[in-house]
């Protein structure tokens, strides 16, 4: 290739990435121009997807454009992650991520997308305790009575999840482990229909995060022995925290995260970062969240990076020292 012809091949291939950056400042610059897709990996009628639903609608009143919720269930929400991380970058598509995407690494040999490689970090939307909960037929009125239950009556108590892989799984893997007993794992397709059956006593306990079990707590169709979280919530109160109550240690707590598939442009998700923090201060949804045991986000998308890589450490680990995987 002669000189003059490297010269018109490099300028061709500039200006090819100018006309290309300009696209992409044009669509960021006009953005949103129509609806925006929410995929939320689990169930309607879940935790993950009330909180979804409720930040969803005040985000798109924000951003003048409707937020749609996209309910994509199945395994333990990496169906969900999959298909966002797979999603045109063009701020159309994101994601509500769970502490259930940085347990997956540790229960699955193989997954379609790398979560800390394949979508970007908006921000924490909300975190919550989970709840121990039992049926009322189960004679137990402490964590400690339960305890000695289920070693009386081995293989005779079931618990429930949201699916293999959810929070409530490795919520209930950690209990077993830590308190030596024999319950078995029931996996569902979300925290609804789970709700329904140990209600019906179809399965015996749970560990399901606040706001899908406080309205049942509060009518008396579940009784709550004990929050997961370290310190108290005050959305039940004279309820123990699990580690109080006998099992030093235990902790965890459900966090839900707003992420992009990679590649979105920056100036889509730093508007999208603001927008999601003036949500999180607006009164009524603060209030909705207490009402429900849950508290707010408040972490940088930088942060929040540094998080998701602290609880994936964490929960491979919980996982390989369980034995928990997903067959």
């Amino acid at each position: 290739m002669t000189t003059a012809a490297r010269r018109t091949a490099l300028k061709a291939l500039v200006g090819a990435a100018l006309v290309s950056t300009g696209a992409v400042a044009f669509a960021a610059d006009n953005w949103p121009s129509k609806p925006i897709t929410l995929v939320v990996p689990f169930a309607s009628g879940g935790t993950t997807d009330i909180i979804g639903r409720a930040v969803g609608q005040k985000l798109g009143e924000g951003l003048g454009q409707p937020m749609v919720v996209d309910n994509r269930p199945g395994a333990g929400g990496t169906i969900g992650g999959s298909i966002v991380a797979r999603a045109n970058p063009d701020g159309y598509t994101f994601l509500l991520a769970t502490v259930a995407h940085t347990m997956a690494p540790g229960i699955y040999k193989t997954l379609p997308y790398d979560f800390q490689k394949d979508l970007e970090p908006i921000g924490m939307v909300a975190l919550t305790p989970n709840v121990l909960l039992v049926n009322p037929s189960i004679p137990a009125k402490t964590v400690q009575e339960l305890i000695a239950y289920i070693k009386a009556h081995p293989g005779k108590v079931n618990y429930g999840s949201a699916g293999i892989g959810s929070t409530e799984h490795l919520s209930g893997e950690l209990f077993r482990a830590a308190t030596g007993t024999d319950i078995a794992h029931v996996p569902y397709k979300g925290g609804a229909p789970m709700m329904t059956d140990l209600i019906a006593g179809q399965i015996q306990m749970a560990i399901e995060t606040s706001p899908s079990a406080n309205p049942h707590v509060k009518s008396g169709k579940v009784k709550a022995l004990a929050v997961t979280t370290a310190r108290r919530s005050a959305a039940y109160p004279g309820v123990p925290t699990v580690a109080e109550s006998g099992v030093p240690g235990y902790e965890v707590t459900t966090w839900y995260a707003l992420m992009a598939p990679h590649g979105t442009p920056e100036a889509i998700r730093q508007r999208m970062s603001a927008e999601l923090v003036k949500v999180l201060k607006q009164p009524d949804v603060q209030k909705r969240f207490e009402e429900q045991g849950v508290t707010a986000g408040d972490m940088t998308p930088p942060q929040l990076a540094g998080f998701i890589k602290t609880e994936t450490t964490k929960w491979t680990k919980v996982a390989k020292d369980s034995g928990a995987k997903a067959e």
